[in-house]
């Protein structure tokens, strides 16, 4: 390895081709993990958990298991050796999704502390896979080395948010976290994502509903609708919006269909993809009664579900989201 090069770590490949297009040079790694989706427990070293993840991500068809396995190994054999490089630069943008990621690797090179590795963080309040060429560039020359406070806040928060119980990262969220500006807002938007306190939805949820009781019915309008122009910072995608969607119909008591009275099923080939997206969806009674609190989707259908280190499953008592108070219950 050449110790003059750069590694770049990035959030997916997306941001990684854009990257590329403004002429950055040096080795590109995109880091890929939906880490706000599915199990991430306490616990579990980098090689233990790529393999947590690795079925999980190939359990929602978004890859197959080996190949996600292959790539998580080859992602974590170059971080492992980024001391090799002459300098690891992180570019990650202020959403949830990019701000879990940095937590995990921020919190690797606080346990690991890897030799003379010269570490370098870019972490700005937009999106990485929209930058202009000269903005990257810019971005690269403004560069800062991150500082100890930045590294332990970073490897507290991802301690946190792997726990079983999410009142630290509930405490941390409200308290702010001044050296990484836009950590509390994510950690914030993630709790959002536990069921309701009203109605058993998480916000993702209610918003996929609502834009659809709307009008915005078609399933590519209703992915915008509900998060594009709902969210600021955005941070889905439309594969793991699909599986909001699924979730919502292939169950008990169905919430949505499609307007042919089917269950939403997400597809399970790239081919399957396409025709998917133009299709209409509709809600159902019980989905409007839940849309209005009169129902509680975890009560009708259960849950089956990981946020980070949380595990909620059943009927009973879980950890919610109380938009009144904007605090978690355990109720």
């Amino acid at each position: 390895m050449n110790p003059s090069a750069m590694l770049h770590i990035t959030n997916g490949d997306s941001a990684a081709d854009q990257l590329r297009i403004a002429g950055i040079s040096g080795k590109i790694l995109p880091w890929r993990d939906v880490l706000h989706e599915g199990p991430v427990p306490a616990g579990l070293s980098l090689d233990s958990l790529r393999e947590v993840r690795a079925r999980f991500i190939a359990g929602r068809n978004w890859g197959t298991l080996e190949d996600v396995l292959r790539q998580f190994t080859e992602r974590d054999a170059i971080l492992e050796m980024c001391c090799t490089f002459g300098e690891t630069i992180l570019w990650f943008g202020n959403d949830l999704f990019d701000q879990l990621q940095l937590l995990q690797i921020l919190h690797w090179f606080h346990e690991e502390s890897p030799g003379e590795c010269s570490l370098s963080l870019i972490c700005v309040d937009e999106a990485l896979a929209t930058v202009p060429p000269e903005r990257a560039q810019e971005m690269l020359r403004h560069r800062r080395a991150p500082t100890n406070d930045q590294i332990a806040l970073a490897s507290r928060a991802w301690t946190f948010f792997r726990s079983p119980d999410p009142s630290d990262l509930e405490e941390l969220a409200k308290e702010g976290s001044p050296s990484l500006p836009f950590l509390a807002a994510a950690l914030f938007r993630h709790l959002q994502q536990f069921p309701s306190t009203r109605n058993g939805l998480s916000l993702s949820e209610h918003n996929a509903l609502d834009a659809i009781v709307q009008g915005r019915s078609h399933l590519r309008e209703a992915f915008v609708a509900s998060h594009h122009e709902r969210e600021e910072p955005i941070f889905l995608g439309d594969a793991v919006f699909a599986t909001y969607l699924e979730g919502l119909s292939d169950v008990e008591v169905p919430l949505l269909t499609f307007d042919d009275d089917t269950p939403v099923v997400v597809p399970r080939t790239e081919t399957q993809g396409a025709p998917f997206w133009e299709r209409r969806v509709t809600i159902t009674k019980a989905g409007k009664d839940v849309l209005t609190g009169k129902l509680d989707n975890v009560h009708l259908n259960g849950i089956d579900r990981w946020l980070g280190g949380v595990y909620s499953s059943g009927r009973g008592a879980i950890w919610r989201w109380d938009g009144d108070t904007q605090s978690l219950r355990y109720c």
